[in-house]
Protein backbone atom coordinates (compact mmCIF):
# COMPACT_ATOMS: atom_id res chain seq x y z
CA UNK A 1 0.00 0.00 0.00
CA UNK A 2 2.79 2.39 0.91
CA UNK A 3 4.47 1.63 -2.42
CA UNK A 4 1.24 2.41 -4.30
CA UNK A 5 0.84 5.73 -2.46
CA UNK A 6 4.45 6.65 -3.13
CA UNK A 7 4.15 5.66 -6.81
CA UNK A 8 0.94 7.67 -7.22
CA UNK A 9 2.53 10.71 -5.59
CA UNK A 10 5.57 10.54 -7.88
CA UNK A 11 3.26 10.19 -10.89
CA UNK A 12 1.27 13.20 -9.73
CA UNK A 13 4.46 15.29 -9.42
CA UNK A 14 5.57 14.20 -12.88
CA UNK A 15 2.32 15.28 -14.54
CA UNK A 16 2.35 18.50 -12.52
CA UNK A 17 5.87 19.35 -13.72
CA UNK A 18 4.91 18.54 -17.31
CA UNK A 19 1.89 20.79 -17.07
CA UNK A 20 4.00 23.62 -15.66
CA UNK A 21 6.53 23.23 -18.48
CA UNK A 22 3.80 23.52 -21.09
CA UNK A 23 2.18 26.51 -19.46
CA UNK A 24 2.80 29.66 -21.47
CA UNK A 25 1.85 33.20 -20.47
CA UNK A 26 -1.02 34.91 -22.21
CA UNK A 27 -1.34 38.60 -23.05
CA UNK A 28 -4.58 40.05 -21.69
CA UNK A 29 -6.10 43.53 -21.45
CA UNK A 30 -4.38 44.57 -24.69
CA UNK A 31 -4.77 48.22 -25.67
CA UNK A 32 -3.33 50.08 -28.65
CA UNK A 33 -3.18 53.73 -29.63
CA UNK A 34 -0.84 56.28 -31.22
CA UNK A 35 1.27 58.76 -29.32
CA UNK A 36 -0.11 61.36 -31.73
CA UNK A 37 -3.10 60.79 -33.98
CA UNK A 38 -1.85 63.71 -36.05
CA UNK A 39 1.96 63.49 -36.13
CA UNK A 40 3.93 66.73 -36.00
CA UNK A 41 6.36 65.52 -38.70
CA UNK A 42 5.95 63.66 -41.98
CA UNK A 43 8.04 60.73 -40.71
CA UNK A 44 8.58 59.30 -37.21
CA UNK A 45 10.93 56.46 -36.25
CA UNK A 46 13.14 54.78 -33.63
CA UNK A 47 11.15 55.34 -30.44
CA UNK A 48 12.41 54.77 -26.89
CA UNK A 49 10.54 54.48 -23.61
CA UNK A 50 11.20 54.71 -19.87
CA UNK A 51 9.21 54.86 -16.63
CA UNK A 52 9.73 58.13 -14.76
CA UNK A 53 7.63 57.16 -11.75
CA UNK A 54 4.56 54.95 -11.20
CA UNK A 55 1.93 55.67 -13.88
CA UNK A 56 4.17 58.16 -15.69
CA UNK A 57 6.23 57.31 -18.79
CA UNK A 58 8.39 59.29 -21.18
CA UNK A 59 8.87 58.50 -24.87
CA UNK A 60 11.27 59.94 -27.44
CA UNK A 61 11.83 59.37 -31.16
CA UNK A 62 13.29 61.13 -34.17
CA UNK A 63 11.11 62.89 -36.72
CA UNK A 64 11.35 65.03 -39.83
CA UNK A 65 10.69 64.93 -43.57
CA UNK A 66 12.35 61.52 -43.82
CA UNK A 67 15.14 59.56 -42.11
CA UNK A 68 18.42 61.44 -42.58
CA UNK A 69 16.79 64.70 -43.71
CA UNK A 70 18.39 67.86 -42.39
CA UNK A 71 15.32 68.75 -40.33
CA UNK A 72 15.28 65.52 -38.31
CA UNK A 73 15.04 66.34 -34.61
CA UNK A 74 14.34 64.48 -31.36
CA UNK A 75 10.77 64.72 -30.05
CA UNK A 76 9.35 63.69 -26.66
CA UNK A 77 5.95 62.97 -25.16
CA UNK A 78 4.89 61.95 -21.64
CA UNK A 79 2.24 59.40 -20.72
CA UNK A 80 0.08 60.02 -17.65
CA UNK A 81 -3.47 59.00 -16.76
CA UNK A 82 -3.42 56.80 -19.87
CA UNK A 83 -2.95 59.78 -22.18
CA UNK A 84 -0.01 61.03 -24.21
CA UNK A 85 0.94 64.70 -24.11
CA UNK A 86 1.36 66.70 -27.30
CA UNK A 87 4.80 65.94 -28.81
CA UNK A 88 7.42 68.62 -28.40
CA UNK A 89 10.78 69.10 -30.03
CA UNK A 90 13.61 68.57 -27.55
CA UNK A 91 16.77 68.49 -29.67
CA UNK A 92 17.39 70.33 -32.95
CA UNK A 93 19.77 69.21 -35.72
CA UNK A 94 23.36 70.29 -35.18
CA UNK A 95 24.88 72.94 -37.41
CA UNK A 96 28.58 72.11 -37.74
CA UNK A 97 31.14 73.51 -40.17
CA UNK A 98 28.42 75.02 -42.32
CA UNK A 99 26.45 71.75 -42.59
CA UNK A 100 23.23 70.71 -40.85
CA UNK A 101 23.45 67.25 -39.27
CA UNK A 102 20.26 65.32 -38.42
CA UNK A 103 19.55 63.40 -35.22
CA UNK A 104 19.17 59.61 -34.89
CA UNK A 105 18.15 56.84 -32.48
CA UNK A 106 17.34 58.44 -29.11
CA UNK A 107 17.63 56.17 -26.05
CA UNK A 108 16.06 57.06 -22.70
CA UNK A 109 17.35 55.61 -19.42
CA UNK A 110 16.72 56.49 -15.77
CA UNK A 111 19.46 55.35 -13.42
CA UNK A 112 19.25 54.41 -9.75
CA UNK A 113 20.69 57.84 -8.93
CA UNK A 114 17.50 59.31 -10.48
CA UNK A 115 19.45 60.81 -13.38
CA UNK A 116 17.37 60.70 -16.53
CA UNK A 117 19.53 60.29 -19.64
CA UNK A 118 18.71 60.85 -23.26
CA UNK A 119 21.43 59.43 -25.48
CA UNK A 120 21.28 60.06 -29.24
CA UNK A 121 23.36 60.17 -32.41
CA UNK A 122 24.20 63.06 -34.76
CA UNK A 123 25.53 62.80 -38.29
CA UNK A 124 24.93 62.36 -42.01
CA UNK A 125 24.36 58.60 -41.71
CA UNK A 126 24.96 55.62 -39.35
CA UNK A 127 28.49 55.13 -40.74
CA UNK A 128 29.56 58.66 -39.85
CA UNK A 129 27.43 59.60 -36.86
CA UNK A 130 28.76 60.39 -33.37
CA UNK A 131 27.28 60.08 -29.89
CA UNK A 132 25.67 62.74 -27.72
CA UNK A 133 23.72 62.92 -24.47
CA UNK A 134 21.68 65.24 -22.28
CA UNK A 135 20.76 64.71 -18.62
CA UNK A 136 17.76 65.72 -16.51
CA UNK A 137 17.66 65.87 -12.71
CA UNK A 138 13.90 66.52 -12.55
CA UNK A 139 12.26 63.81 -14.67
CA UNK A 140 12.58 65.69 -17.92
CA UNK A 141 11.21 69.07 -16.90
CA UNK A 142 14.60 70.63 -17.59
CA UNK A 143 17.67 69.24 -19.37
CA UNK A 144 21.39 69.93 -19.55
CA UNK A 145 23.01 71.22 -22.69
CA UNK A 146 24.07 68.54 -25.19
CA UNK A 147 27.37 66.85 -24.46
CA UNK A 148 29.22 65.01 -27.23
CA UNK A 149 30.77 61.69 -26.30
CA UNK A 150 34.50 60.87 -26.53
CA UNK A 151 35.94 59.77 -29.87
CA UNK A 152 35.13 56.11 -30.46
CA UNK A 153 32.19 56.13 -28.03
CA UNK A 154 28.66 56.16 -29.45
CA UNK A 155 26.55 55.39 -26.38
CA UNK A 156 23.61 52.96 -26.52
CA UNK A 157 23.07 52.59 -30.24
CA UNK A 158 19.33 51.88 -30.20
CA UNK A 159 18.17 49.93 -27.15
CA UNK A 160 18.03 50.76 -23.45
CA UNK A 161 21.10 50.17 -21.25
CA UNK A 162 21.18 48.22 -17.98
CA UNK A 163 22.73 49.24 -14.66
CA UNK A 164 25.03 46.40 -13.63
CA UNK A 165 25.94 48.07 -10.30
CA UNK A 166 24.93 51.42 -8.80
CA UNK A 167 26.27 54.09 -11.12
CA UNK A 168 27.63 51.62 -13.70
CA UNK A 169 25.58 51.80 -16.90
CA UNK A 170 26.23 49.16 -19.54
CA UNK A 171 25.25 50.17 -23.09
CA UNK A 172 24.83 47.97 -26.13
CA UNK A 173 26.55 49.62 -29.07
CA UNK A 174 27.68 48.86 -32.61
CA UNK A 175 29.42 50.28 -35.66
CA UNK A 176 28.81 50.24 -39.40
CA UNK A 177 32.10 50.76 -41.24
CA UNK A 178 32.41 53.24 -44.09
CA UNK A 179 34.79 51.35 -46.40
CA UNK A 180 33.50 47.77 -46.36
CA UNK A 181 30.15 48.23 -44.55
CA UNK A 182 30.92 45.68 -41.85
CA UNK A 183 28.57 45.53 -38.89
CA UNK A 184 30.15 44.91 -35.49
CA UNK A 185 28.73 44.91 -31.94
CA UNK A 186 30.54 46.06 -28.82
CA UNK A 187 29.60 47.25 -25.32
CA UNK A 188 30.30 50.57 -23.63
CA UNK A 189 30.43 51.12 -19.85
CA UNK A 190 29.54 54.54 -18.48
CA UNK A 191 30.51 55.40 -14.89
CA UNK A 192 28.34 58.15 -13.45
CA UNK A 193 30.62 59.31 -10.64
CA UNK A 194 33.60 59.94 -12.92
CA UNK A 195 31.65 60.71 -16.11
CA UNK A 196 33.91 58.30 -17.98
CA UNK A 197 33.42 55.69 -20.69
CA UNK A 198 35.09 52.35 -21.40
CA UNK A 199 34.70 50.22 -24.52
CA UNK A 200 34.21 46.44 -24.08
CA UNK A 201 34.66 44.13 -27.06
CA UNK A 202 32.83 40.84 -27.57
CA UNK A 203 34.53 37.62 -28.64
CA UNK A 204 33.05 36.93 -32.10
CA UNK A 205 35.29 34.43 -33.95
CA UNK A 206 32.71 33.92 -36.72
CA UNK A 207 32.69 37.67 -37.43
CA UNK A 208 28.92 37.98 -37.68
CA UNK A 209 27.47 41.12 -39.27
CA UNK A 210 25.53 42.36 -36.24
CA UNK A 211 24.30 45.65 -34.76
CA UNK A 212 21.88 47.06 -32.17
CA UNK A 213 22.12 44.61 -29.24
CA UNK A 214 19.46 44.30 -26.53
CA UNK A 215 20.03 42.91 -23.01
CA UNK A 216 18.62 39.94 -21.09
CA UNK A 217 19.66 39.73 -17.43
CA UNK A 218 19.72 36.13 -16.19
CA UNK A 219 21.38 36.66 -12.79
CA UNK A 220 23.77 38.91 -10.90
CA UNK A 221 26.61 37.66 -13.10
CA UNK A 222 25.04 36.21 -16.25
CA UNK A 223 23.92 38.63 -18.99
CA UNK A 224 22.97 37.88 -22.59
CA UNK A 225 22.66 40.14 -25.61
CA UNK A 226 20.60 39.53 -28.73
CA UNK A 227 21.73 41.37 -31.86
CA UNK A 228 20.14 42.20 -35.19
CA UNK A 229 22.01 40.55 -38.05
CA UNK A 230 22.28 40.12 -41.82
CA UNK A 231 21.98 36.36 -41.36
CA UNK A 232 18.17 35.96 -41.08
CA UNK A 233 18.54 35.03 -37.40
CA UNK A 234 19.30 36.80 -34.16
CA UNK A 235 22.83 36.43 -32.80
CA UNK A 236 23.39 35.81 -29.10
CA UNK A 237 26.43 36.56 -26.89
CA UNK A 238 26.94 35.84 -23.18
CA UNK A 239 28.77 37.32 -20.22
CA UNK A 240 29.39 35.31 -17.04
CA UNK A 241 31.05 38.18 -15.14
CA UNK A 242 28.39 40.90 -15.10
CA UNK A 243 29.33 42.37 -18.46
CA UNK A 244 33.12 42.56 -18.20
CA UNK A 245 33.83 39.96 -20.90
CA UNK A 246 31.69 38.43 -23.65
CA UNK A 247 31.81 35.13 -25.50
CA UNK A 248 29.67 32.30 -26.96
CA UNK A 249 28.62 34.48 -29.88
CA UNK A 250 26.42 32.46 -32.21
CA UNK A 251 23.04 32.37 -33.92
CA UNK A 252 19.90 31.16 -32.16
CA UNK A 253 16.77 29.78 -33.75
CA UNK A 254 14.89 33.07 -33.94
CA UNK A 255 14.22 34.28 -37.47
CA UNK A 256 14.58 38.02 -38.03
CA UNK A 257 14.29 40.11 -41.19
CA UNK A 258 17.39 42.25 -40.51
CA UNK A 259 15.31 44.63 -38.41
CA UNK A 260 15.80 46.06 -34.94
CA UNK A 261 14.50 44.10 -31.95
CA UNK A 262 14.10 44.88 -28.27
CA UNK A 263 13.73 42.65 -25.23
CA UNK A 264 12.92 43.02 -21.55
CA UNK A 265 13.75 41.00 -18.45
CA UNK A 266 10.50 40.53 -16.54
CA UNK A 267 10.17 40.63 -12.76
CA UNK A 268 10.09 36.81 -12.61
CA UNK A 269 13.35 36.60 -14.63
CA UNK A 270 11.66 35.35 -17.79
CA UNK A 271 11.90 37.38 -20.99
CA UNK A 272 9.88 39.05 -23.71
CA UNK A 273 11.16 39.87 -27.20
CA UNK A 274 9.59 42.07 -29.87
CA UNK A 275 10.68 40.83 -33.28
CA UNK A 276 10.01 40.89 -37.03
CA UNK A 277 9.95 37.06 -37.44
CA UNK A 278 10.31 36.83 -41.23
CA UNK A 279 13.39 36.35 -43.42
CA UNK A 280 15.05 39.19 -45.31
CA UNK A 281 13.72 40.14 -48.71
CA UNK A 282 15.01 41.98 -51.76
CA UNK A 283 14.39 45.41 -50.23
CA UNK A 284 15.37 46.54 -46.72
CA UNK A 285 11.75 46.87 -45.64
CA UNK A 286 10.72 43.34 -46.67
CA UNK A 287 9.69 41.26 -43.67
CA UNK A 288 8.72 44.23 -41.54
CA UNK A 289 5.00 43.68 -42.23
CA UNK A 290 4.81 41.25 -39.29
CA UNK A 291 5.81 42.21 -35.75
CA UNK A 292 5.30 39.83 -32.84
CA UNK A 293 5.87 39.40 -29.10
CA UNK A 294 7.78 36.27 -28.06
CA UNK A 295 8.40 34.67 -24.67
CA UNK A 296 11.34 32.72 -23.26
CA UNK A 297 12.55 31.36 -19.94
CA UNK A 298 16.15 30.82 -21.05
CA UNK A 299 16.84 33.45 -23.75
CA UNK A 300 17.46 30.74 -26.35
CA UNK A 301 14.12 29.04 -26.96
CA UNK A 302 11.38 31.49 -27.88
CA UNK A 303 7.65 31.08 -28.51
CA UNK A 304 5.28 33.63 -30.01
CA UNK A 305 2.60 34.99 -27.68
CA UNK A 306 0.78 37.17 -30.19
CA UNK A 307 1.22 39.44 -33.22
CA UNK A 308 1.33 43.18 -32.75
CA UNK A 309 0.95 43.49 -36.53
CA UNK A 310 0.41 40.92 -39.26
CA UNK A 311 -0.38 42.56 -42.58
CA UNK A 312 0.32 41.79 -46.22
CA UNK A 313 2.43 44.93 -46.53
CA UNK A 314 3.66 47.82 -44.42
CA UNK A 315 6.53 48.61 -42.06
CA UNK A 316 6.12 47.93 -38.34
CA UNK A 317 9.54 48.11 -36.80
CA UNK A 318 12.10 49.34 -34.28
CA UNK A 319 10.26 48.38 -31.08
CA UNK A 320 10.95 49.48 -27.52
CA UNK A 321 9.63 47.36 -24.63
CA UNK A 322 9.57 47.86 -20.85
CA UNK A 323 7.74 46.41 -17.87
CA UNK A 324 6.59 49.08 -15.44
CA UNK A 325 6.41 48.90 -11.64
CA UNK A 326 2.76 47.75 -11.82
CA UNK A 327 3.97 44.76 -13.94
CA UNK A 328 2.20 46.04 -17.06
CA UNK A 329 4.11 45.70 -20.34
CA UNK A 330 4.43 48.72 -22.65
CA UNK A 331 5.66 48.59 -26.25
CA UNK A 332 6.31 51.36 -28.75
CA UNK A 333 7.05 50.81 -32.44
CA UNK A 334 7.13 52.58 -35.78
CA UNK A 335 3.90 52.30 -37.72
CA UNK A 336 4.53 52.82 -41.46
CA UNK A 337 7.12 55.52 -40.68
CA UNK A 338 4.31 57.94 -39.92
CA UNK A 339 3.12 57.08 -36.41
CA UNK A 340 4.58 55.81 -33.15
CA UNK A 341 2.18 53.15 -31.89
CA UNK A 342 1.76 52.27 -28.21
CA UNK A 343 0.60 48.83 -27.02
CA UNK A 344 -0.01 47.81 -23.42
CA UNK A 345 -0.96 44.47 -21.91
CA UNK A 346 -0.80 42.29 -18.81
CA UNK A 347 0.69 38.80 -18.68
CA UNK A 348 -1.55 36.10 -17.28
Amino acid sequence: MNFKICYSFVLFLFFLSCASLKKEPKAVNITQNYIADHPVTAASHASTLTELEPNTLLAAWFGGKYEGAKDVSIYVSSYKNKKWSAPKKLIEPLIKEGDTLPCWNPVLFKSKSQNLYLFYKVGKNPREWFGAMIVSKDNGNTWSNPKYLPTGILGPIRNKPIETAPGIILCGSSTESIDDNKWRVHLEKYTENTDTWERIDINDPKQFDIIQPTFLVHSDQEIQILSRSRHNKLISSWSEDNGKTWQRTDSINVVNSNSGVDAVTLFDKSFLLVNNPLKMGKDWFNGRNVLDVEYSKDGVNWKKIFDLENQTEGEFSYPAIIQTSDKKVHILYTYNRKFIRHTTFDLK
